[in-house]
């Protein structure tokens, strides 16, 4: 299994020179004052079946200079960094993270987006396009633009098939649940990343996130079932026992957009000028939204951006 939190680099800087800068704002209430979505943790923990993946780690870890020395360090201190754990053999240590609120985050990139002029128009979109975008109609509101970023995650093809563009993605539910261990402060606890494809999360307020699932070909099913607790219980039990005693508090549901591959599918329709698709970036949505939406906002101002985009046809 693993034990990990090291957050994206480039998302977790961008964050906080908004916060600096004074773009971003305070989140929900639970945020304390004057902070921003990301909360620097003081470790994370991995471990290994043997010295490749601390080496691998390691490598990676040199790369991003917020990552700190990576370190072996024995179970013991591996269970006094995340009490719950079973854990018997030695783990890697990542002492530069961060935790992000995915709510928080969105909210606050809003509000930092409507500072700088943005309009936030709620509603049902369809593109308007004849050859070439004219804008959005949002219900009985037309915007006319001269370009389009459709990123409307697994929704995508109900808005781009109508304008003759078809995209490979489709739903993925997500099943994860909230847990709390009442009276215990859990706010430093490092992330846990087992050898699958779950997680277990803390954050503070006693509160631990647990997941996920990937469920395909489910559609957009928005039911919470037995078998998918089941899965992430029995997965969450399995790394850490302590959390038997935890309270469920939720089960939350979301749907990943995911490709035909695990590549992003991300580039300007060749069909519709002016139109630029960013998709599939299915549970790596938090570690590469922020470049991607970089790129796709060169693409919609016409200007290079900065990497050969072949491999991401967003029609492939």
């Amino acid at each position: 299994m693993r034990l990990s939190s090291q957050s994206p680099q480039a998302l977790v800087k961008g964050l906080v020179r908004l916060a600096e800068a004074r773009h971003i704002e305070q989140g929900p209430p639970r945020t304390p004052p004057g902070s921003t979505p990301v909360h620097r943790m003081a470790q994370t923990c991995v471990p290994p079946a043997a010295g490749a993946p601390l080496q691998r780690v390691a490598e990676r870890a040199a790369n991003s200079p917020m990552a700190g020395e990576v370190e072996l360090v024995s179970a013991r201190r591996a269970r006094e960094l995340f009490p719950p754990l079973a854990h018997d053999g030695p783990a890697i240590h990542i002492p530069g993270t961060a935790r992000l609120d995915g709510r928080s985050v969105r909210d606050a990139m809003r509000r930092a987006a409507v500072r700088r002029g943005a309009r936030v128009i709620e509603g049902t979109a369809t593109i308007v396009a004849d050859g070439a975008v004219r804008g959005v109609r949002v219900d009985d509101v037309f915007v006319g633009a001269d370009a389009v970023i459709a990123a409307a995650g697994a929704w995508s093809p109900q808005l781009l098939e109508p304008i003759g563009v078809r995209v490979r993605i489709a739903p993925q539910r997500g099943q994860i649940m909230h847990l709390r261990l009442p009276g215990v402060e859990t706010g430093n606890w490092p992330v846990v990343l087992p050898r699958s494809q779950h997680y277990i999360l803390a954050f503070g307020d006693s509160r631990i996130v647990v997941g996920a699932t990937r469920e395909d070909d489910v559609g957009f099913d928005h039911r919470v079932t037995v078998g998918g607790m089941a899965e992430v219980l029995g997965e969450a039990l399995s790394v850490a026992p302590g959390l038997a005693a935890a309270t469920h508090v939720e089960t939350r549901i979301g749907f990943r957009p995911v490709g035909p591959d695990v590549r992003p599918l991300l580039g300007a329709v060749p069909q519709v000028a002016g139109l630029v698709v960013v998709n599939g970036l299915g549970a790596s949505g938090l570690t590469v939204g922020p470049y991607v939406g970089a790129i796709a906002a060169r693409l919609a101002r016409q200007v290079d951006p900065g990497i050969d985009l072949a491999p991401y046809d967003p029609l492939r």
